[in-house]
């Protein structure tokens, strides 16, 4: 019988009593299916202890991480309390001056683990500036392109095992599907691309409504902005989020998503390109052949007007009533002489204002948008209430 299956006490006492009449330990060790090193470990132990080797031996590390003799733990705390406003580092110093005769000083680490158990650590509360996700105001649009509506239909799976996620684009007000492109990821450049070849190719709409997911808008952000949101701003369009757990707010959209999933990925083709050519082909029979009852059994086609805004890439944003303009870096910052203020990293490539508002306060404003202050001991910017809830 395996030895993990038995009594461990009375097979090692077996063990020991054929070993004693003679037995070698490798045969037994075959036998009791267990490795030679754990046979000659418990002839060893027999040896030493006889009997009381097969006792339960306490699994308790002979050394415990931070933990002090009682004696010096009471210094440190003792010590802590006449110098409340003391850290750890110089609460050593001060117990390595006063008791020199300590051999083994705690490290710092040590003193603060110390502090800490004993309740004398002052947490310094963090603010948290994890933006919540929450909707804007939501304008119905009365005319061709005064509202785009843009989400990413569920991911499936293709033949070749790799996951397609669906960007669309449709036209609120006459349902015309402007863009379904197949894309491997929801990275936001993948979508600035697409959005820019059809900004190209239909030219630039007055809003566009999406939900509060990457890479609409970034919940680490500052406001929930995204690289893409900022970039619609410069463009001059106005950007409208539903509430979270709201789909109906952008339901054109969503039973529109409902007749791709049905007409166009079931079954997936094997590769991006056959599946490309299918949403190809679901799009224009979704404008001009396919009509729709809330338009009158129209086609999309007949109501979508073409738009008179064209695109013309990023205008040039300055800050005449600021005493500055500075560009934002690659890593989010604001760099103004040898001083970095962290901003955020959406804004990477765009300029920003900066005014100074009182002694040693400074503004941050991007477009007409206040987005919040930095002093000269702040090392980033602390925003004020959100700007593009009622303008967005």
């Amino acid at each position: 019988m395996p030895w993990r299956e038995c009594n461990k006490m009375d097979e090692k006492l077996k063990f020991i009593s054929r070993h004693l009449e003679g037995e070698t330990i490798a045969s037994l060790c075959r036998e009791f299916e267990i490795s030679r090193v754990t046979g000659h470990k418990i002839v060893s132990r027999y040896e030493k202890h006889g009997l009381d080797a097969f006792k339960e031996l306490s699994r308790r590390p002979y050394r415990q991480a931070n933990k002090l003799p009682f004696q010096l733990e009471k210094l440190i705390v003792k010590l802590k309390k006449e110098k409340a406003h003391w850290g750890a580092p110089k609460i050593r110093e001060l117990l390595l001056r006063r008791y020199p005769e300590i051999r083994h000083p705690p490290a710092v680490s040590t003193v603060h683990a110390v502090l800490d158990r004993n309740g004398l650590v002052n947490v310094r509360k963090r603010r948290n500036r994890k933006w919540k996700a929450q909707g804007t105001g939501l304008e119905a649009g009365k005319e061709a392109n005064d509202l785009w509506c843009a989400d990413y239909k569920g991911e499936f799976m293709l033949g070749s095992k790799r996951y397609c996620y669906p960007l669309t684009i449709t036209d609120y007000t006459s349902r015309f599907l402007i863009a379904c492109e197949a894309l491997e990821t929801t990275k936001e450049e993948f979508a600035i691309t697409v959005f820019e070849d059809i900004f190209k190719e239909y030219g630039i709409p007055k809003s566009i409504r999406t939900d509060n997911g990457i890479p609409f808008a970034h919940p680490n952000a500052l406001y929930g902005l995204s690289r893409l949101s900022v970039w619609w701003l410069r463009l001059g369009i106005r950007v409208e989020r539903i509430e979270p757990g709201h789909p109906q707010q952008n339901g054109r959209h969503e039973r529109m998503h409902l007749t791709l999933k049905q007409e166009a990925t079931r079954p997936a083709e094997q590769d991006f390109l056959k599946q490309q050519a299918r949403f190809d082909g679901f799009k224009k029979e979704f404008n001009y052949e396919r009509p729709h009852q809330a338009l009158g059994m129209k086609c999309p086609s007949e109501v979508y007007k073409n738009n008179e805004r064209a695109y013309k890439g990023l205008p040039e944003l300055s800050y005449p009533m600021h005493d500055r303009t500075v560009r934002i870096t690659h890593c989010g910052r604001i760099c103004i002489g040898k001083r970095k203020i962290n901003l955020s990293r959406c804004f990477a490539g765009h300029d920003v204002g900066v005014r100074e508002v009182d002694d040693k306060l400074w503004l941050v404003s991007f477009m007409d948008y206040d987005l919040g202050y930095f002093d000269e001991d702040n090392g980033r910017v602390e925003p004020i209430d959100n700007p593009f809830v009622l303008k967005v």
